[in-house]
């Protein structure tokens, strides 16, 4: 089996995935979920990595949520789609297009719906897919597990939070890690 490339720091970029208002109270585990996109969220501000969020039919779902808007980047604005993969929606394409990112970080929810549908969609295009699986969820528990399940065989790196940034970072010591010091502590 040939091991995929690390998560680099020139490669990477972050895609927040519909964590909406009418989401919080029927997602499982969503305060955990919450907790850990902000940490990725405010990790790759830190450290002047791109993000990228989508935001499900706003008009009926509601925005993202406040706390997360909170810790965006500045200039970072929710894309509104209504295609269940990001792939679908033009103003993602054109998005990553002007990224030049290889490598994505998911997280966010639905993980058998949107998430699962744009992981496929970016593996399609050629990009190397990491899924932080404890920001990210679904209403039901069994739907997040057979989704994680079938991301894993179609060649996502399932990985938890602190892993992917711990993997960014690579070492201690450097002006990076001091920069994310205190998210790391969370």
């Amino acid at each position: 089996m040939e091991l995929p490339p690390r998560l680099e720091k020139h490669r990477v970029a972050l895609l927040l995935i519909d964590v909406q208002e009418r989401f919080r109270d029927l997602i499982d585990g969503m305060t955990g979920v919450v907790a850990q996109c902000s940490r990725l969220v405010r990790f790759f501000g830190k450290l002047g990595l791109p993000v990228v969020v989508t935001e499900q039919y706003p008009a009926g779902l509601g925005r993202t949520l406040p706390e997360l808007l909170a810790v965006l980047p500045a200039g970072t604005a929710p894309i509104g789609k209504t295609t269940f993969s990001c792939g679908g929606d033009e103003g993602f394409r054109k998005a990553v297009a002007s990224l030049r990112r290889e490598q994505w970080v998911l997280c966010g929810i639905e993980a058998h719906v949107c998430v699962c549908q744009t992981a496929m969609d970016l593996l399609r295009d050629g990009r190397q897919v990491a899924l932080a699986a404890d920001a990210t969820s679904s209403r039901r528990p069994r739907d997040r597990e057979i989704a994680l399940a079938r991301m894993r065989d179609l060649g996502v790196q399932v990985m938890s939070t602190e892993m992917v940034l711990f993997e960014i970072l690579r070492q201690a010591g450097t002006d990076d890690f001091r920069a994310v010091a205190p998210i790391l502590k969370e």
